[in-house]
């Protein structure tokens, strides 16, 4: 994937500085030529002596030892993309300041090169409103962003905040460059609930946290693909590479995915509310003692998996849906994908601990069969699926 690319890996003071040289390896191995900048945190994680013998090329940790030779100006012109593999707190910070105080900074400031960063930190951190905030302004200047994955972390402790695995990061600098085997194709995911509102402080809805839809999005990306992400209310934080279209209804959400059309594959992951009131109130509805509470009257829903699987000009090539069932989970995912025109169904066991879990056991159903996928991450479940649909569209 990345043969003849030339790649600059910022090395930043981070515990998993260690998985830089795995990166580093399969990035030569993958073609690529590599080169390093380590930064004085990250060299009390991972030596020079390290990096130089896997990027085979000397290692750079000076801002004036380099001026002396290559100069900071000429070493950000070199790549063809600049990874910070792992970016700490501290350099995220920077980076969004615009500071300079040491070659890493001087260089990143200095590129014209495309800039991937790959956050590793503590979950409290990476969730912290200055973090938040400095995610928020770089991916604004186009700063390509791969993970942080929710995982162990060094301490005895889990969340977000875990750094992507070399294999994952290898894939999102390519898709980065412009490469994966989805480049040039536009995917629309549709993720997390709906609410319907009842009135204007109650609503109908449902467990869905938007977990597995935002995954597929991600690893959709991390393949090459533009991704138009339609989401309901979810407290998931925004896939990195996506465009993220927010709603709160299914009509709302229906209408967005029909303007974000043509689509070359269509993933409707949300968990849309089936009814919707039929006339909701306009004031907060009051409960008077010793009185009938008030009846609410439901009216359906649009389909929004049928209107998209539609035959018609603007119908995506793959269309997939996903079926969240309590009981008969094969059967009822068969039926679903013959009644809603739709090429797949993913199909899930939802009685458990699958909404808002971590990890799910889904059956992949299509014209040729039934696959019985293990239970794993919903994170690796994403890749699995992206994968296939990558295959399917090839």
């Amino acid at each position: 994937m990345l043969a003849g690319r030339r790649l600059l890996m910022i090395v930043s003071g981070s515990v998993a500085a260690y998985k830089a040289l795995e990166l580093a390896r399969l990035a030569r191995k993958d073609g690529a030529e590599v080169m390093a900048i380590l930064t004085a945190g990250g060299a009390r994680f991972v030596t020079k002596e390290a990096l130089a013998a896997i990027t085979g090329a000397r290692v750079h940790d000076d801002l004036w030892a380099a001026e002396a030779e290559i100069g900071h100006i000429r070493l950000a012109r070199w790549p063809d993309l600049v990874a910070v593999v792992p970016a700490s707190a501290d350099l995220i910070a920077k980076m969004a300041a615009g500071l300079t105080d040491d070659l890493a900074t001087c260089v990143l400031l200095a590129t014209r090169a495309p800039v991937l960063v790959a956050p590793a930190m503590n979950p409290a951190m990476w969730a912290h409103p200055a973090t938040v905030a400095n995610m928020a302004a770089l991916r604004g200047r186009g700063v390509h962003v791969a993970g942080p994955e929710d995982g162990p972390m060094a301490e005895p402790e889990s969340g977000p905040g875990r750094l992507m695995e070399p294999p994952r990061l290898l894939e999102a600098i390519d898709a980065a460059l412009g490469g994966g085997p989805l480049a040039g194709k536009h995917l629309l995911v549709t993720s997390g609930p709906t609410h319907e509102p009842i009135d204007p402080v109650r609503y109908i809805a449902n467990r869905s946290s938007g977990k597995q839809g935002h995954a597929i999005a991600a690893a959709l990306a991390a393949l090459g693909a533009r991704v138009t992400l339609v989401s309901g209310p979810v407290a998931q934080p925004d896939p990195p590479g996506v465009t993220v279209v927010r709603v709160e209804t299914a009509r709302e959400m229906l209408a967005a995915c029909e303007t974000a059309l043509p689509a070359d594959a269509v993933i409707c992951a949300a968990a849309v509310a089936d009814w919707r009131t039929a006339r909701e109130a306009t004031q907060k509805m009051k409960k008077v003692p010793g009185a009938v509470p008030p009846p609410l009257e439901l009216a359906l829903n649009p389909d929004i998996l049928a209107t998209l699987a539609a035959a018609g000009p603007r119908r995506p090539r793959l269309v997939v849906g996903f079926a969240a069932e309590t009981e008969s989970v094969v059967d009822n995912a068969i039926a679903k994908r013959a009644k809603k025109g739709c090429d797949w169904i993913v199909a899930n066991d939802v009685s458990g601990d699958v909404m808002g879990g971590a990890e799910n056991a889904v059956h992949l159903v299509t014209e040729a069969g039934v696959e019985d996928w293990p239970r794993m991450a919903k994170e690796e479940v994403a890749r699995r699926l992206a994968a296939r649909i990558a295959e399917a569209l090839s």
